[in-house]
């Protein structure tokens, strides 16, 4: 009877194993023949022959890069050291054409055990634990973003500096083959297949630019900042930092934003990229950090505040400039209470960053009045708001640390936190090397108010960096989102000259942006046709409006013309089958590969203080919507 395919491969690894390695144990023995028999899919092996204090091998495939050490029990914390030790010397000199590094915090490394031991496929050390009987998990298909073509060239650059490893490879004929599927239990057409492996979003897990390289792995002597315009990667490189934290500790991670639907897309990111840290990395809003804190410690807020500031802005509305409710609760929460401010005198003192109606003392103590009918119509209802949350989980910090700190923090999209925001994340990291990394971009801000991180008493003196080239939108969308009129002088979150999105460079040719303009009438037929003139699938598309008021209006019309959607804020990063749709604010921090962009523009009374500023902060939060789009972005102007 003749061997199945897989039988085949087996046998001919088993005999090359025993030949070569006649003295492997029996683990490693039964290990390396698997890996062995996956050289004959495409994977690329490398066995090491030298004496110890090395990985014992390193595995190469469309998943990503592995360095692997076979052994039960575990080998002690020294020896791990030394194969992470040798995992940076190797690939800190490996660079492929192009300039692309493939980062030494790409490289996964795995501890192999008995199949019946008790370690599973998390763990919460700088290794991924697996048991033998578990070994198909280096193989999952839901990971795959390498195209053969670059397994080949990772694996030849490699083998010069490994020059104690043996490379073998088994090849059976073709005629013998039985089809491998990497994505799903479903055919993929190989067009289809190159797509999705092609995608910049997926191939950060293995390459990076030396810029982004370099600072995945630098070592900073207290709190640092990234920062630079969309698209230049610096999430990606506070993914890589944060596994790259996670190594040379034992205690949790935090990665923290300030918008509540961020957090999970992250972390889907981090859990294909460093499987091993998954349940040591926590990944949640600041908000809700703050509410579960307060509730270990037994403290529990009633977050209701809407009315209490509706009928504070009542009382004083008529002494007040502008008769726009929205523009003095952002005054109160971004300003006031955001930057913690307590006395009338100090809030007369201020200096109102990003706000441009000016206010003399009369109309700040009016507004200081407001305040406090606010503070008083709260305490009557025993309900606070948001504000109020980071302000007590601080004073709670303070009184009591957390008893065990975390090995580091990243804080994303730091540009939208308030002041005090800031203050709480520097307590929960503390000043320490490596423990705290502030990423953001002030041309994307799109909440009102600012700040800088001196203000916070955050030093980041010699420790800011600023990265410069868009990987993310292909030169079409790019081009678009270069010609909105967003402030184009912005600085690095603490008062130098940053980098602007029209003077980021680009790496990715192609890339197509339509306009359209047009009536409320005649939206619905135009938004319709622009979804279904698409060839980019639904699941990596989204529909991004301003309101949430508009968002709702287009979710509907799409529904009535058969287009399912989805909200935004339940993306993950994961590929759905609905269209996502929401505000810009819920958009910020993702990418899709097509995105819809519905601008109501609407005829609103405004007086010439407030009028730049809003104009100013709609503008952010258009060149924000226009940069969310990779290969496609529809625009389309709605007048009335």
């Amino acid at each position: 009877m003749a061997l199945s395919s897989h039988a085949r491969k087996r046998q001919l690894a088993a005999n090359l194993v025993s030949e070569r390695y006649p003295r492997l144990t029996s683990l490693q023995r039964n290990v390396f023949t698997e890996l062995v028999a996956r050289t004959a899919e495409g994977w690329r092996l490398a066995v090491h022959t030298g004496p110890a204090s090395a990985a014992d091998a390193y595995l190469i495939g469309r998943v990503g890069v592995f360095a692997i050490v076979v052994a039960d029990p575990a080998p002690d914390a020294e020896m791990m050291q030394a194969v992470l030790r040798q995992v940076d010397e190797r690939f800190a000199a490996l660079s492929l054409p192009g300039g692309r590094r493939v980062a030494a915090s790409a490289v996964t490394p795995v501890v192999i055990g008995a199949p019946n031991s008790a370690a599973g496929p998390r763990n919460s050390g700088p290794f991924w634990s697996l048991p033998a009987s578990r070994l198909d998990q280096l193989f999952r298909r839901d990971a795959v973003h390498l195209t053969t073509k670059q397994v080949t060239q990772i694996a030849e650059e490699l083998r010069p500096l490994l020059d104690e490893y043996d490379w073998p490879r088994i090849e059976i004929p073709a005629a013998d083959e039985e089809p491998f599927e990497l994505l799903s239990a479903e055919s993929v057409a190989e067009n289809q297949l190159a797509a999705a492996v092609e995608r910049p979003f997926d191939t950060w897990m293995t390459f990076l630019h030396p810029d982004q390289a370099a600072l995945a792995t630098r070592n900073y002597g207290g709190p640092a900042r990234i920062s630079g315009p969309a698209g230049t990667g610096k999430t990606v490189v506070a993914l890589h930092r944060l596994r790259h934290a996670g190594r040379r500790s034992t205690g949790p991670l935090l990665f923290t934003t300030f918008v509540r639907n961020l957090p999970p897309v992250n972390e889907t990111a981090f859990r294909r990229l460093a499987p091993e840290m998954a349940d040591r990395a926590e990944f949640i809003s600041l908000h809700s950090w703050a509410s579960a804190f307060l509730a270990s410690r037994g403290i529990r807020l009633n977050i209701s505040f809407e009315t209490s500031f509706n009928l504070a802005w009542k009382a004083h509305s008529s002494e007040l400039p502008d008769n726009v409710p929205r523009y003095w609760a952002d005054e109160v929460h971004r300003v006031i209470k955001g930057r913690g401010i307590k006395t009338l005198a100090e809030y007369q003192r201020v200096i109102r960053r990003g706000r441009r109606r000016r206010l003399d003392n009369r109309q700040r103590a009016t507004v200081w009045q407001v305040y406090q009918d606010y503070q008083k119509n709260l305490a009557e209802r025993d309900a606070h708001d948001f504000d109020d949350l980071l302000t007590r989980a601080l004073e709670e910090l303070e009184r009591q640390p957390l008893e065990e700190p975390y090995a580091a923090v990243v804080v994303d999209e730091v540009q939208d936190m308030t002041l005090n925001g800031l203050r709480l994340l520097r307590k929960i990291a503390g000043d320490g090397p490596n423990q705290l990394l502030l990423v953001g971009d002030g041309q994307q801000q799109v909440y009102p108010g600012g700040w800088r991180l001196s203000d916070a008493g955050i030093p980041i003196q010699g420790r800011g960096e600023v990265l410069k080239v868009n990987y993310r939108n292909r030169t079409g969308i790019l081009d678009f989102a270069r010609r909105i009129t967003a402030l184009n002088e912005v600085d690095d979150l603490d008062g130098a000259a940053g980098v602007a999105l029209r003077d980021a460079a680009a790496v990715n040719d192609g890339g197509i942006a339509k306009s359209w303009e047009g009536t409320e009438s005649e939206l619905p037929d135009a938004l319709a046709a622009a979804v279904r003139d698409l060839d980019i699938p639904h699941g990596e598309t989204a529909l991004i409006t301003f309101s949430n008021k508009d968002a709702l209006t287009c979710r509907k019309l799409l529904d009535s013309a058969g287009i399912a959607t989805r909200p935004i804020e339940q993306h993950t990063g994961e590929t759905g089958d609905r269209l996502y749709a929401g505000t810009v604010h819920k958009a910020k921090g993702l990418d899709f590969r097509a995105v819809l962009v519905v601008d109501f523009v609407r005829p609103e009374p405004e007086e010439a203080g407030t009028e730049q500023e809003n104009r100013e902060l709609r503008n952010r939060q258009r060149l924000v919507a226009a940069t969310r789009a990779r290969d496609f972005l529809w625009w389309g102007v709605v007048r009335s």
